[in-house]
């Protein structure tokens, strides 16, 4: 259904993407982590036909972002991280405004606006003005304009973000249901909101793409990593020769501990096996006395931690000024801002419904 491929996007000399590529099937959620200035919606602009590319493809059901741009966006429905909204319009107006700047038929408007309230929940807020809508409303109204046309894709840039935790579980609950008849792309730095929600996990940093699976599997993976500590009174020989027999521990390090007469293991464990019975007769057996034990698995926000902290540039150069991540949030930032600037843009010029100003 999507297909990037080897996506790079360059401001200057600094990456925001890095030959990103990665494929997105039909019917699933898909969600897009990171930490802010990853490189998530910058990707999500480039997917969307807001910003070019400076290399790579971007194929939305068989036609390429930029050379079949109409073709490729009827295909999408994207709501921004902020929705291009306008306070002094009705939810109504708003709707039939992007109704026909989408170029749905005259027709199928007025069936098509209904739907999409219903489906988001606004059908009682229809005559209110934007400006009087609460955050939570004014996402679905972002979401609602997104879904019309019916687009097969959906691309929501972290659609709850600024939310309370109520508005928070609406709209997961809505993007829960829209997965029925749509597939979805969404971003986001929170790891619980894309884990209780997505099907698959795409995890990015530096602009680039470091990891990618189900939510289940990156678990699986988790739990085959974990830690013991222990506390042994016992000289550092003698514990180690007992750790270098012991099944399952993959690594250890020795240390003094601060119990007199006592020493500190760190045990790295990579099995799915609990290993402390084994551990625990094993000190029995040499009779060494076991004085304090921590299991510790490692969990997914600890992968996550690990994979998208800050590095070096990429590319090696010198990191004068900001850092690549902070580099990248700005030029992101930009890039938002031009993309709604535009839209905006394209609003005022395209149609204005009823040719009036949309104002009260």
């Amino acid at each position: 259904m999507i297909e990037v491929r080897q996506l790079t996007k360059r401001y200057g000399k600094i990456p925001a993407v890095q030959d990103l590529s990665f494929t997105v099937e039909q019917g699933q959620i898909y969600g897009f982590l990171g930490p802010n200035g990853a490189g998530k919606s910058t990707t999500m602009n480039i997917m969307t036909g807001y910003i070019a590319p400076s290399s790579g493809e971007v194929i939305i059901n068989g036609h390429d972002i930029l050379e079949e741009p109409e073709e490729a966006r009827r295909c999408i429905g994207y709501l921004p991280e902020i929705p291009p909204l306008y306070p002094d319009m009705t939810v109504q107006e708003y709707l039939t405004f992007a109704a026909e700047l989408k170029k749905i038929p005259a027709g199928k408007r007025a069936e098509q606006i209904g739907e999409v309230m219903e489906m988001t929940g606004l059908t009682g807020m229809r005559e209110r003005l934007i400006r009087n809508l609460s955050k939570g409303y004014r996402q679905r109204t972002g979401l609602a304009q997104a879904l019309l046309g019916f687009p097969e894709i959906l691309v929501l840039d972290e659609p709850m973000v600024g939310l309370d935790p109520k508005q928070i579980i609406e709209i997961r609950e809505l993007i829960q249901s829209l997965s029925a008849t749509h597939t979805i792309i969404l971003s986001s730095h929170i790891l619980s909101e894309i884990s209780a929600i997505c099907d698959h996990i795409m995890i990015i940093a530096h602009g680039r793409l470091v990891a990618s699976d189900t939510p289940e599997n990156l678990a699986n993976m988790m739990k085959q990593s974990s830690s013991i500590e222990i506390t042994v009174k016992a000289p550092r020989e003698d514990l180690a020769g007992v750790l270098e027999n012991l099944d399952g521990a993959a690594s250890y390090e020795l240390t003094d501990s601060k119990e007199e007469g006592a020493t500190d293991a760190l045990i790295r464990v990579e099995t799915d096996e609990d290993i402390r019975p084994a551990l625990f007769f094993a000190l029995a057996e040499k009779k060494l006395p076991l004085l304090r034990l921590q299991h510790t698995t490692v969990s997914l926000e600890d992968v996550f931690l690990e994979l998208t902290e800050d590095g070096a540039p990429a590319d090696g150069t010198a990191a004068a000024g900001p850092s690549v991540s902070e580099w990248a949030a700005q030029q992101t930032a930009a890039a938002e801002n031009a993309a709604e600037a535009a839209m905006k843009d394209a609003l005022s010029d395209d149609a204005v419904p009823n040719g009036e100003e949309g104002t009260r």
